[in-house]
């Protein structure tokens, strides 16, 4: 607060001009003679000679200091200055993040600083960012006060393994997780190689068996890569360069097989595909897990003729099974009349069983005469006396 007035002073008998100065508890005044920095002042009453030069800056010691019309590194020759406020200096390679009463508030996009300490408390947390990868010192919340450009970052997931490369030059493997990378010192890229197993389907193979019929095969084989910094090395466009091998190792298989074998041994023909597979692993860098034929196309011609000889097949074991059971029929048939010849009671056993199946179909019997019902029966069965 200033305040101008008169008052008589006696000095070399000549009337000086003084200014009265109030500061306040939250207030500092800078005290300068003729522009030239003099000290800092705090609360109180201050009278200074506007005749002799003297000029007072008056400001807030609230937040980051604003009085920017004398150097930093002047005002700093003053105890009280120095006292009052902190100067935070961010060295080359590191970045600083900015607390207010320990609490995080922003990141620091300035080589210095310098604020108030008096009634709230900064610090600086100053990270180096000569050591590329991020560590944990840096936590989310901090994270997100980071411009995105100073940093690179790289998710591994489940199942990966990601390669980091600074300047072109692969520097490590990482497994599953989420990491940063500093953009000060290097020039940052990364790739990330899917370890899971993948499957490759083989379909519509258009393919000329050994007896020069052309039929049509889908196929599939599982495989995964088994040296992501191999693979990498050595590989370009995985999948484009694998399918044309799988093929022509199908074609040069099946294609020593007439229909007929093929047709009758496909599982086998699909191991030696699996085999010739597993010795091209090391053109690729994968492994192969398994590999086999799906399906066995054949043209429309082929497929009538073959469902005729089926046909012909199924009714020629038809014809050959109702003939057995002719025979075993027959066959049980002549032992039974056998038995029935050789054992009187087992004849009579079974006219008896024909006898009960005829009166069941029977509605009514008339008996005439004077002989019973038992021997009426027995004459006509010719066994009555």
């Amino acid at each position: 607060m200033l305040f101008c007035g008169w008052r008589d002073v006696q000095n070399n008998n000549e009337e000086v001009f003084q200014l009265k100065y109030i500061i306040r508890d939250n207030q500092a005044g800078f005290v300068l003679k003729n522009g030239v920095f003099q000290k800092m002042i705090t609360a109180g009453t201050w009278h200074f000679s506007k005749m002799a030069g003297y000029t007072v800056a008056v400001e807030e010691m609230l937040g980051e200091m604003d009085y920017l019309e004398v150097p930093y590194q002047v005002l700093s020759r003053d105890p009280a200055f120095r006292e009052a406020t902190v100067h935070m200096e961010i060295p080359d390679g590191c970045i600083g993040f900015l607390y207010m009463n320990g609490k995080l508030t922003s990141f620091a996009t300035r080589k210095d600083y310098v604020f108030w300490n008096v009634f709230d408390k900064y610090e600086m947390k100053v990270i180096s960012m000569e050591n590329t990868l991020i560590g944990e010192e840096i936590t989310k919340q901090m994270l997100t006060l980071v411009p995105k450009n100073l940093y690179t970052e790289m998710s591994v997931g489940e199942g990966e393994v990601g390669l980091a490369y600074y300047d072109n030059v692969m520097q490590s493997s990482f497994p599953m997780g989420v990491y940063r990378f500093w953009n000060h010192n290097h020039g940052i890229r990364f790739c990330v190689i899917d370890m899971k197993q993948r499957e490759l389907d083989i379909v519509g193979q258009e393919i000329l068996t050994r007896d020069k019929i052309g039929i049509r095969l889908n196929a599939v084989c599982m495989y995964r890569v088994r040296d992501a910094v191999e693979f990498v090395s050595k590989i370009s466009d995985l999948k484009g360069q694998l399918y044309p091998a799988v093929q022509l190792a199908i074609r040069e298989i099946v294609g020593n097989y007439k229909l007929d074998e093929l047709l009758e041994a496909k599982e086998r023909i699909s191991g030696e595909i699996f085999q010739a597979l597993k010795a091209r692993e090391d053109m690729f860098c994968v492994s192969f897990l398994t590999a086999g034929i799906k399906d066995i196309i054949l043209p429309g011609e082929i497929r009538e003729i073959m469902n005729s000889v089926l046909v012909a097949e199924k009714a020629a074991q038809a014809n050959v099974i109702a003939r057995r059971e002719e025979v075993a029929s027959t066959r049980s048939l002549l032992n039974t009349a056998k038995l029935m010849d050789e054992n009187q009671t087992l004849y009579k056993l079974k006219e008896l069983e024909y006898l009960e199946k005829i009166c069941e179909k029977v509605g009514e019997i008339s008996v005439n005469g004077s002989a019973g019902i038992v021997e009426q029966l027995g004459r006509m069965m010719g066994t009555g006396r």
